[in-house]
């Protein structure tokens, strides 16, 4: 009993962050395994606007990444393009923010947070960054997300996070958007 008590507990050190580690290590995606059974395009067709793009996984000097491209038009109440994973689990405790790795046309994009608490289709949490182009890492703090609306809290909880989507939002425009990694530090 005792010999198996301590395989047990090897097997968990053995794969368990030891306590030195953080959520800098925790990558969520690098889109070089079928991305396509995790990611999702999602327009704001869905809600009457009439925006229109997609994603595509591609492959860049063995690099594979995601491309979101389309033209955002705010017609009919609508405004975004985007495209979203489910997180299996949270990310662990001592998370402090979002880590992207990005190029794109030298525009401003959005990461959109869904929590336990963002119960209707029109509540996230919103950071906004710039995509410039060449690649580049871009780290956004939980505490710079913003709530979509008063009924939800002031900050985002790692604990709570259920969804992130990468967001072409909010204006017209033509929207091109390449990412390679999406991870939380």
């Amino acid at each position: 009993m005792m010999k198996r008590t301590f395989l047990a507990l090897a097997v968990m050190l053995a794969i368990s962050p030891g306590p030195g580690a953080t959520a800098e290590k925790l990558m969520i995606e690098t889109f070089d395994d079928r991305p396509e059974t995790r990611w999702r395009f999602i327009a704001d067709t869905v809600m009457g606007g009439v925006s229109t793009g997609e994603v595509d996984f591609r492959t860049e000097n063995g690099i594979a990444y995601a491309r979101l491209t389309g033209s955002v038009s705010t017609e009919n109440n609508g405004g975004f393009i985007q495209f979203r994973t489910t997180l299996g689990t949270p990310p662990p405790n001592g998370t402090e923010g979002v880590r992207l790795s990005v190029r794109g046309n030298s525009q401003r994009y959005f990461v959109h947070l869904r929590t336990t608490g963002t119960l209707l289709p029109w509540q996230y949490y919103q950071a906004g960054f710039e995509a410039g182009a060449e690649w580049a890492e871009v780290r956004l703090p939980l505490a710079a997300f913003e709530p979509s609306g008063w009924l939800l809290a002031d900050t985002p909880g790692a604990a709570s996070l259920t969804s992130i989507g990468i967001v072409a939002f909010g204006r017209d425009h033509e929207a091109e958007i390449e990412v390679r990694e999406v991870g939380f530090y």
